[in-house]
């Protein structure tokens, strides 16, 4: 961006259940994906206001909302703006994550939000009755699903959707295994390394793996998910002391208000990048999927699809399916195709766009 130069972008009409880059992990342009180019999020600057007065402009990204007052964070620190009217009349519903630009001291020391720029990727939530998508955050850079190695035990469908979840809007994944101060975590990090993700083995209680997560998160949007009991909270603040307690402070904050259920919340890390909290990320993701694409959310999967017989194989029960054959000799595991089962009868049975 020139300096002394604001744009404005709003971006019209955004397919949030497949938005992300113009190639996803399986190298083919997708659908009603956008192109930007990656913002700070943190310039500055300054317009002409109509009225001829000077006002500071400045952009800046949603950390979280509380009611009608967005937080973001700017490069003079996190600042409380809400929509103007343009705002409120064109463009994307403003979410989590978004990169906005923001004009100052509009009322009551608070800012306005002006614009919002274009987006690299979305998570949406399915809205009830296959009444279309719900945005929850955007510019997500990737996902870390965390697992404990007991205590809970691990839930591998559950894990494994988190996955297709984060391969369906193209971001990278990986997964933490925590608790391995409880239980090796050994053969479960070989389970997902063989499916092709990085993998991080942690104890929030010995602090063994938690450089390596660190540097895993540095410099990235990071949607941080897994079951409840994993330890996922006592992990981020490992990574970061006092993360947890700001985890608890904002998640008391967002109950309060009108909007509990649906809410993220992106906290930034003193070492580069942001952690986000999504709520119910389960929810997330695989609308709009059709069930001959499910098999490119399964990396392992994805070498294997062009050597079956027929272009439109579900790998189900076809002959000379490359896919069953890498089942049967154990180069696939058969958990994983338990899992990519499970979730093809999900997507086969969920509602269309037009119903």
């Amino acid at each position: 961006m020139v300096p002394g130069r604001h744009e404005r972008h709003w971006s019209r009409g955004d397919r949030v259940s497949r938005v992300g880059p113009n190639t996803g992990r399986s190298g083919r342009a997708s659908q009603g994906s956008v192109t930007v180019r990656r913002e700070s999020g943190v310039g500055r600057g300054h317009r002409d206001h109509p009225r001829g007065v000077v006002i500071a402009a400045l952009t800046g990204t949603v950390l979280e909302r509380d009611g009608s007052v967005y937080h973001i964070a700017t490069a003079g620190g996190t600042v409380h703006a809400v929509l103007s009217g343009k705002a409120k009349g064109e463009g994307p519903k403003v979410v989590v994550g978004d990169v906005v630009s923001l004009e100052a001291g509009q009322r009551e020391g608070l800012h306005a939000i002006t614009g919002v720029e274009p987006r690299r990727s979305v998570l949406a939530r399915r809205m009830p009755e296959g009444r279309g998508l719900r945005p929850v955050v955007a510019n997500v850079d990737q996902v870390v699903v965390v697992t404990a190695t007991i205590d809970p035990a691990p839930v591998l469908q559950l894990l494994d959707r988190h996955l297709a979840i984060a391969e369906v809007n193209h971001l990278s994944a990986a997964v933490a295994i925590n608790k391995i101060d409880l239980a090796p975590g050994e053969a479960l990090a070989k389970r997902f390394r063989s499916a092709g993700y990085p993998v991080y083995l942690t104890s929030a209680t010995t602090g063994q793996g938690i450089e390596e997560l660190r540097k895993g998160l540095l410099g990235r949007a990071s949607v941080v998910t897994g079951p409840s009991g994993a330890g996922k909270s006592s992990l981020l603040n490992a990574v970061e002391a006092g993360l947890k307690l700001r985890v608890r402070e904002i998640s008391a904050k967002i109950r309060r208000g009108r909007q509990t259920t649906v809410s993220a919340v992106m906290i930034p890390l003193t070492v580069g990048g942001f952690v986000i909290d999504t709520p119910g990320f389960s929810e997330v993701g695989l609308w709009g999927v059709e069930p001959g694409e499910l098999a490119d959310c399964f990396p392992e999967f994805r070498p294997l699809t062009a050597q079956c017989r027929f272009g439109d194989c579900r790998h189900l029960h076809e002959p000379d399916c490359a896919v069953l054959e890498a089942v049967a000799n154990g180069t696939i595991q058969d958990d994983r195709y338990q899992s990519y089962l499970v979730l093809l009868g999900e997507v086969e049975a969920a509602p269309k766009p037009w119903e």
